[in-house]
């Protein structure tokens, strides 16, 4: 069974970057790893993912140019930096995985942990 966390949220002025971590234990090998964000009052929405062999990334329209996606395979950790961060960036993130199919499959994602919380001010 894949437990995944998340970590390195916080409190950012706008502008400013921040790296969130997804630690995974547990066999992920074949996985998507996604990043989705829940922001108050509105429903989970995707963000970013990356495949096994970190060789193809995905990004929302809303952060692409200004987040990316990576993977350390020695640490099976995905990281998302977020760079430009806007008012409208803050919510809470969470990473899921998935196995196969398309990254953009995005109810089959599960093993979720419990979120890291960004804040971003303006």
């Amino acid at each position: 069974q894949v437990q995944l966390v998340e970590s390195g949220g916080g409190l950012v002025q706008a502008v400013g970057s921040l790296r969130l971590s997804c630690a995974a234990s547990g066999r992920t090998f074949g996985s998507y790893t996604g990043w989705f964000r829940q922001a108050p009052g509105k429903e989970r929405e995707f963000v970013a993912a990356i495949n096994w062999s970190a060789d193809s990334t995905y990004y929302a329209d809303s952060v692409k140019g200004r987040f990316t996606i990576s993977r350390d395979g020695a640490k099976n950790t995905v990281y998302l930096q977020m760079n430009s961060l806007k008012p409208e960036d803050t919510a809470v993130y969470y990473c899921g995985v998935k196995k196969g199919g398309y990254y953009s499959d995005y109810d089959r994602y599960g093993n979720w942990g419990q979120g890291t919380q960004v804040t971003v001010s303006s």
